[in-house]
């Protein structure tokens, strides 16, 4: 790990210099928005010639715990989406600088994508548009951010009365949802929320091979707002959330911590719903 990290010109922090290098740690490099979110990393770590060290959980706790541990070595990390234990990461940790993204841990400075207002809005508008049964996309099991967005979910059905299934949990990739499709639509809802983006595009493809159209059968809401979002056929109705914004903020929190900044628990970044084709009223 050091060796690799000295190939990138990484000098030891004694040294006095005021660059810095850390590890980033994704849960699955190939999802589009840890791509956004990396490139925000590195546009703002590049501002002072900071350098990064990446590393790809692909999903599997075993990684991840090896990649903090191999991310102790450098100046600091920034753990984005971990999927392991609260008090797991706190140990694994230690006295490294950290600052986790899209995932509060008690004690650990952190940058939260809101998962309230944007989610509620989605359930506002497919109310206002008739919709009375709603199902939700699961993401991954153990997902910090799947939770959060089910309960602010659920609770929004709860206020205006809407039946809401919880389909079980998928990949968050276009094969979980065209898994989640079948379920979907076995359920009898008008609508799909989806754990995000790619998950949403998923279900809408399972939904095409079972002889339904979005919007006309079935409306569809993503969350994320992947540049694909807007780009499909229908466009896709989707909460945006605040990406860049949380990557750029989680390297200057990061730096803080670095050279010694007692920094506060949580920031929270707000999320949008934008309106798309793929939602619309109800068949009757």
């Amino acid at each position: 790990m050091l060796e690799a990290a000295g190939d990138l010109g990484y000098s030891n922090p004694q040294s006095g210099t005021a660059t810095r290098t850390f590890g980033v740690i994704v849960p699955d490099v190939a999802n589009p928005v840890y791509g956004m979110l990396l490139k925000a990393i590195q546009g703002q770590a590049w501002h002072g010639r900071h350098r990064i060290v990446l590393f790809d959980a692909d999903e599997d706790l075993r990684r991840e715990r090896e990649q903090i541990e191999q991310a102790r070595k450098l100046d600091g990390m920034l753990l984005c989406s971990p999927r392991l234990p609260d008090e797991e990461v706190i140990a694994l940790i230690g006295g490294t600088p950290a600052v986790v993204v899209n995932r509060q841990i008690d004690g650990v400075p952190c940058v939260l994508m809101d998962a309230e207002h944007g989610p509620a809005q989605a359930i506002e508008h497919l109310v206002a548009l008739g919709h009375r049964h709603i199902a939700y996309a699961s993401g991954p099991l153990g997902s910090w951010a799947d939770a959060r967005r089910f309960d602010t979910i659920a609770a929004a059905c709860e206020r205006h009365d809407i039946r809401l299934t919880r389909l079980s949990h998928h990949a968050a990739s276009i094969q979980g949802g065209r898994a989640a499709a079948a379920l979907a639509a076995a359920s009898g809802a008008t609508a799909v929320v989806a754990y995000n983006d790619l998950v949403a595009l998923g279900v809408e493809a399972g939904m095409l091979e079972l002889g339904r159209v979005c919007p006309d059968d079935i409306s569809l809401v993503g969350i994320d707002d992947i540049d694909l979002a807007g780009a499909v056929t229908p466009g896709l109705t989707t909460v945006q959330m605040p990406i860049e914004r949380s990557g750029a903020l989680a390297v200057d929190l990061l730096l803080q911590a670095i050279a010694g900044t007692v920094l506060s628990d949580v920031a929270t970044l707000a999320s949008q719903l934008i309106v798309r084709a793929s939602t619309a009223a109800p068949r009757v």
